[in-house]
């Protein structure tokens, strides 16, 4: 069973920022894109940030170009994101997620990490 852990949330100062990463236990055709979703109370999962593992560019949501910074390790299959200037809106719990393509929508996802909550305060 393929697994996906995350790591780096906390607590940051407006204009502050936190690096998340995420580790997949293996890759297979399932999992040959990576993703970045996040959602807070009374709100849909919102995408973010994806990639493949072999090569081209991330993909961004407008609400975090510019901002947000996607990254591969290929040796350690790991996924880095870099969050810069973030702000009280960027406050919800991050999820990383595998898919077989890159796909903006969750429901296509087919493996999950279980969240790091990411709060910033004004």
């Amino acid at each position: 069973q393929v697994q996906l852990v995350e790591s780096g949330g906390g607590l940051v100062q407006a204009g502050g920022s936190l690096r998340l990463s995420c580790a997949v236990s293996e890759r297979t055709d399932r999992t040959d894109a990576m993703g970045w979703f996040r959602q807070s109370p009374g709100k849909e999962r919102e995408f973010l940030t994806a990639l493949r593992w072999t090569g081209g560019r991330p993909t961004y949501a407008d609400s975090v170009e510019g901002r947000f910074t996607l990254s591969r390790d290929n040796a350690k299959n790991t996924v880095n994101l870099q969050m810069n200037n973030l702000q009280p809106e960027d406050t919800a719990v991050y999820y990383c997620a595998a898919s077989s393509g890159v796909i903006l929508l969750p429901r296509k996802y087919d493996y999950w990490g279980q969240g790091t909550q990411v709060t910033v305060s004004s």
